[in-house]
């Protein structure tokens, strides 16, 4: 049975309370060392005084310190820990369409799993298009209702008990039999943690008329049961609505929830050392329950590097491939938590760790992220593991502290695959696990020596467009630019998709809009226009090359451009060659084999290697064939002459270089570009890490290798907002250096900003933007730097007014794509920044205010946003 999808809640993570210096005590910054899979990040520790004082630890088991030598306690501190833990249950959806008692028909809607339940609901009425929402009228709306804005209703859902005392929440909507609504639309909200129930990523909708041969409850086909449900159902002809009127009778379906709540523990640790001995005792207690293992490592000096302590290791420890000891924590005889203890020589200066409950659960300091750091030496020792880039007169060179201890783990696991070469397949998961491990030190590497090729100072928010840098061609239009993408994923089904979206062409420039993205216009072996097969044949799913004429020659008669959506990484065979491969072309790029890259296994292509990712679904193009550039150039520049196509959307351009892109870009002179390199963040134990330079350094040099000639879409900002947003992590969007953490942090004017697409939302869905945040992730990408890109789906819906206000703002204001920023507030529930003179933004429930010598009066706000402008 599947689950339904969740938006995960934003709840706030456990601090712990600000903890006060007393006279005595000492305060420092502490490097944290980089442990084999974890992440070095500077912490606040907190050390005994000095001569020793005896220290409260919460629960930990006393054990007594080898040797007869005075102990000193060196470090205490009780950690809070959050943990995510699955409820499972179930809702239901009932519909009774004859009348009962009072006359009148109803729905009922119930859950099982505790929590504070609202319905967020809305109706359509016969002869709507689309999926937009009207509030339901007065009459059918439930005590308690409240309404949301102009579209929807909020109805919390009453506690009831079952026959055997179970406690449930259930509301009933009753409706006239000949009511006019067409079709129920609701999703349940769960107030407490804020997450949200859905029906496979979408709204339940309930249609009350209509035939059932395509109009099922909740989208199921006939005859088949909706996904992950119980269903049943009958049907019922009214006879007051014709043959083709048809109501549900007697429906009903349950459907799985599986409810995230975050559970609350925490993890005692405390340091003593023994002066005679000359070892330290560490101790860690901790109220979880279970299982738990400590996977930790110690460090020396300034090394920063993991290593693994001399045997004897605490009992039922596990070397972990060869970089970190794995130690089970012994369960208390109360039964109340787990706790474990040992001795370490005392010529190591700190030790990490990260707690592990299972495969996917692994704890971490929820005050900052990262993994726990506990010094093992006192203050008078301790000089030299001061943060490098905060301790007076100790600043080190990042890079070189970090140079040594990534070249031993590459050299040791080199030596380890080396050493295992000759035996067979028993071994290839290890060589497997080896071989990633590499890759990922290598990524590391490439974002600590690659600084960012456009940053160079120090002390600026950003360098754009450098002396380096001079495109013949900018790609970037005139800097104040505003993206719609004007289709989705079912766009192509309609087969008039151009003439739709040139009936909107005139209301999206009375929105602000100032380029429209289409998709691909190309013949193609799939409906939506990725997979290209005859380039000249303009004739596709969204319409004819005609309409797709006339709905450019309408944009412009609007004062909006387009861009075309160009696939040119791969292509479509139309013919076999001897072996029966699909790797023949027709039309009037009629190649052969000779195009395709050599190294794609599945279209035995002739070509030389690539020059990126290949893509597996169809033959990848060589692009450094002089033919195929050639050709491309020329289809190119005949698209933007044919049909009046001024710029690109160039479509998985991670499989091929950069360098070819700027040939074409030069050749077809677009008014704007931007390219979809798209790639994985950086994730550590299944948590997305904070640090994500090396993904965005990864887009940036292809920009670079374009010669700024085209933007790119900024992956990296979106997964960032996706964790800020999702988990009231806020202070991820501020990176180490006090700027905005993705692509637009470093080369703004070539950064386009977005937070949805046909690929990550709509009926696909692959990577969803946090639902009832889309506002938030708006109000950031348009007030910031950059190039705004709106989806299609959110413009036209609930959404369309408040995104407008939006909008008007920042053409107001004159934010432009070169803008600059000033973050003022990256915390837990918070994040604020100043754009150019005059503008102040903020997202996050947490509260803040402006301040200074401009006068700030709010210009536009809404749930958890608000944008100030000043003025003298």
């Amino acid at each position: 049975m599947s689950a339904a999808s969740w938006s995960i809640p934003a709840i706030p993570r456990a601090v712990p309370p600000a903890r006060g210096g007393t006279p005595g005590e000492a305060f420092l910054v502490a490097a944290r060392p980089r442990a084999g899979r974890c992440r070095a990040a500077p912490r606040r520790v907190r050390l005994g005084r000095a001569g020793g004082i005896v220290v409260a630890r919460a629960g930990a088991a006393e054990v007594p310190v080898a040797g007869s030598g005075e102990s000193a306690v060196v470090f205490s501190e009780k950690f809070p820990l959050r943990r995510c833990q699955t409820v499972e249950g179930k809702a239901w959806v009932r519909v009774d369409a004859e009348p009962d008692g009072d006359g009148r028909c109803r729905i009922v809607i119930g859950c099982d799993v505790q929590g504070k339940w609202v319905l967020h609901w809305g109706v359509s009425y016969d002869g709507e298009t689309g999926r937009e929402w009207d509030q339901p009228p007065e009459e059918i709306r439930p005590p308690g209702s409240v309404p949301i804005k102009d579209s929807a209703i909020e109805t919390p859902l009453e506690i009831s008990h079952n026959s055997e005392g179970r406690m449930f929440h259930e509301v009933q909507i009753k409706f006239d039999k000949d009511t006019p609504i067409d079709v129920i639309n609701f999703v349940l909200k769960e107030e407490e943690t804020g997450a949200w129930f859905q029906h496979k990523g979408g709204d339940f909708r309930i249609p009350l008329s209509g035939s059932l041969e395509d109009r099922d409850p909740l989208g199921a086909k006939q005859g088949d049961k909706p996904e992950g449900s119980n269903a049943q159902q009958k049907e019922n002809v009214s006879e007051d609505k014709g043959p083709n009127r048809k109501c549900i009778s007697q429906f009903y379906g349950e459907y799985p929830i599986l409810k995230p709540e975050y559970v609350e523990n925490s993890v005692s640790v405390a340091v003593t050392e023994n002066s005679e001995t000359d070892k330290s005792r560490v101790e860690f207690d901790t109220d979880i329950t279970g299982d738990v293992i400590i996977h930790w490592g110690v460090c020396k000096g300034n090394t920063m590097t993991w290593e693994i302590p001399p045997e004897p290791h605490p009992p039922k420890t596990k070397i972990f491939r060869k970089k970190a000891l794995q130690s089970l924590l012994e369960q208390k005889t109360d039964g109340t938590g787990n706790t474990i203890s040992f001795l370490l020589n005392a010529d190591y200066s700190g030790l990490v760790f990260v707690l592990k409950l299972n495969e996917d659960t692994w704890l971490r300091n929820v005050e900052n992220g990262f993994d726990f750091y506990i010094p093992l030496t006192r203050v008078d020792q301790i000089e030299s593991t001061q943060e490098p880039h905060k301790g007076d007169g100790h600043k080190l060179d990042d890079k070189s502290l970090q140079t040594d201890g990534l070249i031993s783990d590459i050299r040791n696991l080199v030596v380890g695959l080396s050493s295992r070469r000759g035996q067979r397949t028993k071994n290839k998961v290890l060589q497997e696990d080896i071989l990633q491990e590499i890759e990922r030190l290598a990524a590391e590497a490439y974002s600590i020596f690659r600084s960012p090729t456009i940053d160079t100072a120090e002390d600026s928010v950003y360098i754009d467009d450098p002396e380096s840098v001079k495109p013949a061609c900018s790609g970037t239009g005139s800097g104040v630019e505003i993206l719609c993408q004007g289709f989705n994923w079912e766009s192509h089904k309609s087969g008039k998709w151009y003439v739709e979206l040139g009936s909107k062409a005139k209301e999206l420039s009375s929105l602000g809009f100032t380029i429209v993205w289409s998709p691909p216009p190309t013949d193609s072996v799939s409906p939506e226009g990725y997979m290209p097969r005859d380039l000249y044949n303009l004739n596709s799913r969204y319409g004819t090359m005609e309409e797709l004429k006339q709905l450019v020659n309408i944009c412009h008669e609007n004062g909006l451009k387009v861009l075309g959506d160009a696939v040119l990484n791969h292509r479509c065979g139309q013919f076999q060659n001897q072996n029966g491969i699909w790797n023949i072309f027709g039309g009037r790029i009629n190649w052969d084999d000779r195009a395709v890259v050599a190294d794609d296994p599945h279209f035995q292509g002739r070509g030389n290697k690539s020059s990126g990712d290949n893509f597996h679904a169809a033959p990848n193009i060589d692009h450094s064939q002089d033919f195929v550039r050639n050709d491309l150039k020329e289809w190119l520049c005949w698209m933007r002459k044919e049909v009046g196509y001024d710029g690109w959307r160039l479509d998985f351009v991670r499989g091929f270089w950069g360098g070819y892109v700027k040939d074409y870009l030069e050749a077809s002179e677009p008014y704007f570009a931007v390219g979809e390199y798209w790639d994985s963040l950086s994730y550590t134990y299944g948590e997305m890490d904070y640090n994500q330079d090396a993904h965005r350094q990864r887009i940036v040099d292809w920009i670079n290798a374009t010669n700024g000639t085209a933007g790119a879409f900024d992956v990296t900002t979106k997964g960032i907002l996706h964790m800020a947003l999702e988990r009231s992590e806020y202070w991820r969007l501020s990176d180490e250096k006090g700027k905005p953490p993705g692509v637009l942090g470093w080369w703004p004017s070539r950064a386009v900003t977005f937070i949805e697409n046909h690929d990550t939302g709509s009926t696909q869905g692959h990577w969803r933007f946090p639902y009832g945040m889309e506002m938030q992730g708006y109000a950031y990408i348009l007030t910031h730097p950059g190039t705004p890109a709106v989806f299609y789906d959110h413009i036209f819906s609930h959404l369309q007014q408040d995104i407008a206000k939006l909008i008007a703002a920042r053409r107001r204001l004159k934010i432009h794509c070169r803008s600059k920023i000033k973050i003022l507030k990256a915390e837990q529930n918070l994040y604020a920044a100043q754009i150019d003179e005059t503008v102040i933004m903020k997202i996050g429930s947490g509260h803040f205010e402006p301040s200074g010598p401009l006068n700030w009066t709010v210009a536009v706000e809404g749930q958890d946003y608000k944008i100030w402008e000043g003025s003298s």
